[in-house]
């Protein structure tokens, strides 16, 4: 297919690339700077200037592309930093999956495209807070906690704008896998403490494993949304040591939640102590999908092996494989 990927210089978009070519795929990506733009010819792909909220422009763009699938993974996070308003700070992200996925779904209904994939997320306590720990696609959405109002309505809006058209929204879990992954300073620096009892459940995504299903939903005929998550959500408590552990950084601190409320907000108190985590069952059952990296237990020091100091790195490969065989 002739695949339009839009936000291809993105954590995930130049994971796509790769995995799309090896699919069989033409790729043309879009970009918002010249580097990113040199970033996607290198990966493969044709690149495409592109300003998402400029309708006019995405319409002669999809015109002219003539694709026979659309990805949507703009965003705007790569310098979002967790803070007391998550709104404003991913506010452009906001725009990005509301009028951008309005222009981007105009123009492929002009154009006669019928696939359609967006990334949308299962992450950062977006499942209602009630009830068992683990969420499947059919389980409610819960009520955004204080600042995330906007994030969690841009969310919404994407979800249901993109299966109406018959697409498919992907649920992505918490990426990692790159050497700038936005966790990575925070819990170096002890930034990122075990709030409470750390009970919060997170679902995290290796960014390659991301890519493999994104590619496998293209190929899928929607609508559907599905979870892509690996198979271990877990609480705060238990993932967290182990990140710092594969960064070679010292253990988390503890705040009780009276404090995490007042240094941190309430955002991060909610996503640390009551989130859900999400299961990726449908995921591979319908996609076909298979993980890489299962579980965050190793994957991370698979991953971060190379970033951590160097009296760290040593011991790494070996405790990765540790980790794996219990």
């Amino acid at each position: 297919m002739r695949v339009f990927l839009v936000g291809a210089s993105g954590a995930i978009g130049s994971r796509l690339i790769p995995q799309l070519i090896d699919a069989g795929h033409e790729v043309i990506g879009t970009h918002t700077s010249p580097s990113s733009g040199e970033r996607i010819r290198a990966l493969g792909a044709k690149p495409l200037p592109l300003d998402l909220l400029d309708a006019r422009a995405v319409r002669m763009a999809v015109l002219e592309v003539a694709p026979d699938a659309i990805v949507h993974q703009a965003t705007a996070l790569a310098h979002v930093k967790f803070s007391r308003n998550l709104d404003k700070v991913t506010a452009k992200t906001g725009e990005l999956r509301t009028k951008g996925t309005d222009a981007l779904l105009a123009a492929a209904r002009e154009a006669g495209v019928r696939r359609f994939v967006a990334q949308s997320g299962a992450a950062y306590a977006r499942y209602a807070r009630q009830g068992g720990a683990v969420k499947t696609e059919d389980d409610p959405i819960g009520t955004p906690p204080a600042n995330m109002e906007q994030g969690f309505a841009a969310m919404n809006y994407l979800e249901q704008a993109v299966t109406d058209f018959g697409g498919i929204p992907l649920r992505y879990g918490v990426f990692y896998g790159a050497a700038n992954d936005g966790m990575i300073d925070p819990v170096r620096k002890r930034q990122f403490p075990i709030i409470g009892d750390g009970g919060g459940i997170w679902s995290w995504i290796h960014l390659d494993d991301a890519a493999a299903a994104t590619v496998l939903a293209l190929e899928h005929e929607g609508p559907a949304i599905y979870n892509v998550v690996d198979d271990e959500p877990a609480p705060v408590r238990e993932w967290l040591p182990v990140l710092a552990e594969a960064l070679g950084a010292k253990p988390p601190r503890r705040f009780p939640i009276w404090l995490a409320r007042l240094l941190a907000g309430e955002a991060v108190t909610v996503m640390s102590t009551e989130a859900r985590g999400a299961s990726n069952a449908k995921a591979k059952r319908e996609l076909g999908w298979t993980l890489r990296y299962p579980t965050w237990r190793t994957g991370f020091f698979m991953a971060y092996a190379s970033s951590a100091p160097a009296d760290e790195q040593a011991s790494q490969p070996d405790t990765a494989k540790r980790r794996a065989a219990a």
